[in-house]
């Protein structure tokens, strides 16, 4: 299928036209907004992998999620409760970035830079146990997002480790995740989408 699709003829960059851009703006479109498929597929590898935790990971994403939910949080705080870990995978040594960077152009800069930060913040839980200092997160003190942040971990991250805890499914998730990244609200490729006519975005 994908053989039949129009391609670029240049070989360098340099050498591209505004009709080779034009083709790869097309098919950027399409695939742009398949990105939430891609991102619930992705969330679904972290099931079955515990880690050592009380939970699998999809179920600590799921319920930090369900947390934030119960308790009124709105739809683009909810969705980054349930991506915060999504990193896990690809980044296990830096996966708050790895989640802060898939959201970035979807949400607020609050709840971006809450998501990218974290790692830090949860560490005041148990980075003593592992000889780290668990109070890393003070040299954010004096930080907008700092009270946003501790309080993401204090109520909901870190108290999402509870097989007994109800967890709101995937699939009652999936409507927010596809609003909150439905369109880009910051983007170096903004200003291309947001021309694009609505009928192609809407396809």
């Amino acid at each position: 299928m994908h053989e039949q699709e129009p391609r670029a003829q240049f070989k360098h960059m340099e050498e591209g036209t505004a009709e080779d851009w034009q083709i790869i703006s097309q098919a950027f479109g399409g695939f742009a907004r398949e990105l939430p498929d891609r991102v619930i597929d992705h969330l679904r590898l972290l099931e079955g992998d515990c880690g050592g935790f009380p939970v699998d990971r999809l179920t600590h994403c799921l319920q930090t999620a369900t947390l934030a939910h119960q308790d009124g949080r709105d739809e683009e705080y909810v969705v980054c409760a349930l991506l915060h870990d999504i990193g896990d995978t690809l980044g296990p040594y830096n996966h708050a970035d790895v989640a802060a960077s898939l959201l970035e152009p979807f949400v607020s800069e609050e709840n971006h830079w809450m998501v990218k930060h974290h790692a830090i913040f949860q560490g005041y839980y148990f980075f003593d146990h592992l000889g780290l200092d668990r109070d890393l997160r003070e040299q954010f003190r004096d930080h907008p997002c700092f009270a946003r942040t501790e309080e993401f971990c204090a109520k909901y991250d870190a108290a999402a480790f509870d097989p007994d805890q109800e967890t709101l499914p995937l699939s009652f998730f999936e409507p927010m995740l596809r609003r909150v990244m439905a369109k880009p609200k910051r983007s170096l490729y903004k200003k291309s989408f947001d021309s694009e006519p609505a009928a192609a975005q809407n396809a």
